[in-house]
């Protein structure tokens, strides 16, 4: 992993992964991720 691609830190120290982390992991881990590909844990638009 390399960090300011695969995740960085935030300003209260915890490691936080990117989007191009979970790409390369290939799955959803469903932990509502700030950076999640997937959308999991995203407000649906209502159509």
């Amino acid at each position: 992993m390399k960090e300011g691609e695969d995740f960085y830190f935030n300003e209260e120290g915890l490691m936080v992964f990117t989007e191009v982390y979970h790409l390369k992991r290939g799955y959803c881990c469903k932990n509502k991720c700030k950076h999640c590909p997937w959308g999991y844990g995203k407000k649906k638009e209502k159509k």
